[in-house]
Formats: C-alpha cells, sequence, structure tokens
C-alpha cells in the first residue's frame, strides 16, 4: 500500500472519530442546576386538631314536664339571657300558691301567739298566773316564728322550680340541634340535652404531639417553666378542612401535664379568634407550627422525586453525570422546598428541573442557574 494510501485512510478515520464525537455531545441535554448553600428556612410542622368554642353548654331541664314552647332554631345565634325554651309543667304553680296559703296561716299563727304573750305577760309581772305561762306563751310564739320561716322557705322553694319552667341561655353563642319538640316529655335524667349553646367567638384547637417531639419542642423553646416556654412560641395557624387558612393566627397556650400512657402523646391547646363564626365545634383542621432553623439545606420540590415513601434528588458528579441521592427529607420549609436530612452537602450540585427524563448515571450538560432566583419563584 503507498503512503498516500495510508494518508488517506487515516484522514478518513480521524473525520469519522470527530463526526461520532460531535454528534455524541448534540446528544447530551441541558438541565438546570444550582449549587446548595445554606440558607434559614421555617419548617412548617402540622398536626391534626379538633375544634371546641371557648364554651360549650349543654342546655338540661331541672324539672319534670312537657316542652310546651320552643322560641330559637337550630343554629341561631342567642345572647347571654335570651329565653330559649317554656316547660308545662302546672303542678309547680299550684306549688307556689300552696306555699303562699302556708305563710298566710303561718302569719296568723304567728300574729295569735304573740297576742297570747301580750296578755300572759301582765298577768304574770301582778303574780296573778306563774311565769310558766309566760314560758309556755314565749315558746309557742317562738314555734310559729319558725313555722312561718319554714313556709317562707318552701315558697321559695317552689318559685324556684317554677324558675326552671323557663330555661334561658346561659351564654352569647350558637345554638345546636333540637332534638326534643313541642309536646315531648324531659325530665333532668334525659339522656340528651334541650340543645347545646356553643361560644365559638375564640375557638380551642387541640392537638397531640408525640413524646419525642414534646421533648425537642420544649428543648428548643426559651424559658424556665413551661409557661415561659409556651409565650415565646411563634403564633400558629389554622388549616381548615377545606385547605382555607384561618386569617387570624393564634397561639399555643397550654400542653397537658400528664403524657398518655397508652397513646405516649402530649395534649395540647392552641386559642384562635373566630368573630366572624366560621369555625364551628366539632369541626377538624389542622395546627401549622412554624419552626425557624438558621442553616438549612433546602431542594426545591420540583427537583425531588418520591420512590417508596423515600425522597431522592438527582446530584451532578465531576464527570457531569447524575446519581440519585437520598436525602432523607419529610419536613417541607415555606416556599415549596424540602429540608434536606442527609444524603447531599454544601456544594453539591443537583438538578432543579425535567427530572422525569433523567436515568441513573446519564450524562447531562450541566446549566448552572441562581439558586436565589429558582427558591424566589417558588
Amino acid at each position: 500500500m503507498s503512503r498516500s494510501t495510508i494518508a488517506l485512510l487515516l484522514l478518513v478515520c480521524c473525520a469519522c472519530r470527530n463526526n461520532k464525537q460531535g454528534s455524541t455531545k448534540n446528544t447530551v441535554k441541558p438541565y438546570p442546576v444550582i449549587v446548595l448553600q445554606p440558607k434559614n428556612a421555617i419548617i412548617n410542622a402540622d398536626y391534626p386538631a379538633t375544634i371546641q368554642g371557648i364554651q360549650n353548654i349543654e342546655i338540661r331541664p331541672k324539672i319534670d314536664g312537657y316542652v310546651d314552647a320552643i322560641y330559637i332554631d337550630e343554629g341561631a345565634t342567642v345572647k347571654k339571657g335570651q329565653l330559649l325554651f317554656r316547660i308545662s309543667a302546672p303542678q309547680y304553680e299550684q306549688n307556689v300558691n300552696t306555699a303562699q296559703a302556708n305563710i298566710k296561716i303561718a302569719v296568723a299563727d304567728v300574729n295569735a301567739a304573740q297576742m297570747q304573750l301580750n296578755k300572759v305577760k301582765p298577768l304574770v309581772e301582778k303574780d296573778i298566773i306563774s311565769a310558766y305561762e309566760l314560758e309556755a306563751a314565749a315558746y309557742n310564739l317562738q314555734s310559729k316564728q319558725a313555722a312561718l320561716a319554714q313556709a317562707q322557705a318552701a315558697l321559695n322553694n317552689a318559685k324556684t322550680n317554677l324558675s326552671y319552667t323557663t330555661i334561658y341561655s346561659p351564654a352569647d353563642g350558637v345554638v345546636g340541634i333540637l332534638p326534643y319538640k313541642i309536646g315531648s316529655l324531659v325530665n333532668s335524667t334525659t339522656a340528651n340535652p334541650l340543645t347545646t349553646v356553643s361560644n365559638i367567638t375564640q375557638i380551642y384547637a387541640y392537638f397531640s404531639i408525640n413524646e419525642r417531639q414534646g421533648l425537642d419542642f420544649f428543648l428548643a423553646s426559651k424559658g424556665a417553666t413551661m409557661q415561659e416556654k409556651l409565650a415565646t412560641l411563634p403564633p400558629v395557624t389554622l388549616v381548615l378542612a377545606n385547605g382555607i387558612v384561618l386569617p387570624r393566627q393564634g397561639r399555643v397556650e397550654t400542653a397537658s401535664g400528664l403524657i398518655n400512657p397508652s397513646t405516649g402523646a402530649l395534649n395540647m391547646r392552641a386559642t384562635f379568634s373566630n368573630p366572624d363564626g366560621l369555625v364551628r365545634s366539632g369541626s377538624s383542621a389542622i395546627v401549622r407550627i412554624p419552626q425557624p432553623i438558621d442553616t438549612a439545606l433546602l431542594v426545591p420540590q420540583k427537583a425531588t422525586f418520591q420512590i417508596q415513601g423515600k425522597l431522592f434528588v438527582y446530584v451532578v458528579d465531576a464527570d457531569n453525570k447524575v446519581r440519585s441521592v437520598d436525602i432523607g427529607s419529610n419536613a417541607s420549609a415555606a416556599g415549596q422546598s424540602f429540608v434536606v436530612q442527609h444524603g447531599v452537602k454544601k456544594g453539591d450540585k443537583i438538578v432543579v428541573d425535567g427530572i422525569s427524563n433523567l436515568r441513573e448515571d446519564q450524562v447531562i450538560n450541566p446549566r448552572p442557574v441562581n439558586a436565589d432566583s429558582v427558591y424566589n419563584s417558588l
């Protein structure tokens, strides 16, 4: 083979190699990447809660009788002292009449005893009759006076029982269901109350945290006593059942002094203002407690994917190959980001978009983007 032929073959091979390399380079897709740097973040810890008004009063009858009138409707807003029910119990009216009659008899007896004492006294002073008669008259007067006092007490008791035939609201609030209608026989031992009046101008959100969370929670809080620690906690928010956040923030005010031995849970209570009555007693919601972190590695949610409940990101190595790494995070930070617990470190590069098309050990063309701009856009 001549030198010219060998030279031609070498030239063709080089050209083919260059074309192949150029083709490979053209097939490497660009992906946006960011460099992880510590940032200040706030983790939102969510806890299921049940809602109760600051007052949840059962209205029960104190006497036996029939429901004669109902002056309110279910769901109505009532004021303290407003008339709710009237119970028909005519026997209590008769008891008042009888007690009033007994008082008249007792008054007459007292007057008669007083007249007898007045009659006997001068006779004793003149030694016409013995002092025994005067003592007997005085004791008789005292007995009649005691009978009068007893009759007055019976009248007061009868009037008290009669007052129970009209039932008034003990507080401002919202009326619950009315299980008994007009004509229903009720008494003090009836299973269900006549209704419930709930004062929901303020609401209590009751929730539980486990023992470990409770220890971490309070060790990280400032203050010497439990109340001081609770006072330093940041305001909390209430997420309603439809996902809407109550516009008014609340505060965690109490923590149970005991841990439930059967569940290992610590019961807590947060208080929220509810002047418009939007949230009702018995509702379910979520108490969201913010927890600030000074040096957190944040990963945008769109840069993550899940496999069997674990959270992964794609890290770019020095050869521009990607590999999936478990970041061990289930804590969500404000701004649709996750807080890294392990797996990556400061200075690592991760792919932030288009990860659904990536495969393990795939070579990419990394396109650096500003991390702050990514977080600000979330």
